[in-house]
């Protein structure tokens, strides 16, 4: 395959940026879009230009790192996959792509195609986990009983890769969803629900520090997350809101 790359060039925050253009060829459509990077800076370098910076470490689509916007569309034409697990198949020969970073205030670039995620680290960091008595008393998690119900739904949550998609892809730039899979991560089992109340509170009120935008119920962010998580765990979250504000005010 031969493509035309448009390829976003931008040296540190407080750069302009723009689009620089690039030409690739004899690429494999069994190839994955990271590797197609690799061939393109592996020729920008052979002609002495700076490479390409762009953020990739498992390419299994695990870590979410990879994440790119791709021709308008977080992660690329695919679905339910992040973009090291995007292949060339899915573009057609002779074809011009775009590719940008994320787009928002609360991900600033920090050089190329690579965003600064450290907001979702913050969030997760003000609540996202839970606090274990290791005083040799704890009690064995399998001696919890759990509704599989529940069970399924803390599992499908904690599927959430924090990659950034949702934030990218809505009109808001709202982490919502990030946020609201999180939250529900651990409102769903026992462990939990000692600090639930102060857990959520603690995450959205750190979300709404990091600038992100408001959620109105679009949905464009779960279409484009590469492990589907669902808009539910929004209002799973916003419950869980609710109630522990209720419960701080009385």
């Amino acid at each position: 395959m031969d493509l035309t790359l448009k390829v976003w060039r931008q040296k540190n925050r407080e750069d302009k940026g723009g689009l620089a253009t690039y030409k690739v060829a004899g690429i494999s459509e069994h190839a994955s879009f990271l590797e197609m990077l690799d061939v393109m800076n592996e020729q920008l370098i052979m002609e002495g230009t700076e490479p390409v910076a762009f953020d990739h470490d498992c390419r299994e689509g695990i870590c979410g790192t990879c994440s790119l916007y791709i021709n308008g569309e977080a992660h690329g034409p695919d679905r339910k996959v992040t973009t090291c697990q995007l292949h060339m198949r899915m573009f057609k020969d002779g074809e011009t792509i775009y590719i940008e970073p994320w787009r928002s205030a609360a991900m600033p670039v920090i050089k190329d195609l690579i965003v600064d995620r450290s907001s979702f680290e913050r969030i997760q960091q003000s609540g996202g986990f839970v606090s274990v008595n290791t005083s040799g008393n704890t009690q064995d998690a399998n001696a919890l009983p759990i509704p599989k119900m529940n069970a399924d739904k803390a599992f499908d949550a904690a599927a959430c890769i924090g990659c950034g998609a949702c934030v990218a892809t809505c009109k808001n730039s709202s982490a919502m969803l990030f946020v609201a899979a999180k939250v529900s991560q651990f409102a769903y089992l026992p462990q939990g629900q000692v600090e639930a109340k102060q857990r959520v509170l603690n995450m959205v009120e750190q979300m709404d520090k990091e600038g992100f935008g408001n959620c109105t119920n679009t949905g464009a962010c779960e279409v484009e997350c590469p492990k589907s998580i669902s808009i539910e765990y929004i209002a799973k979250m916003n419950r869980e809101f609710l109630s522990a504000s209720c419960s701080s005010e009385s």
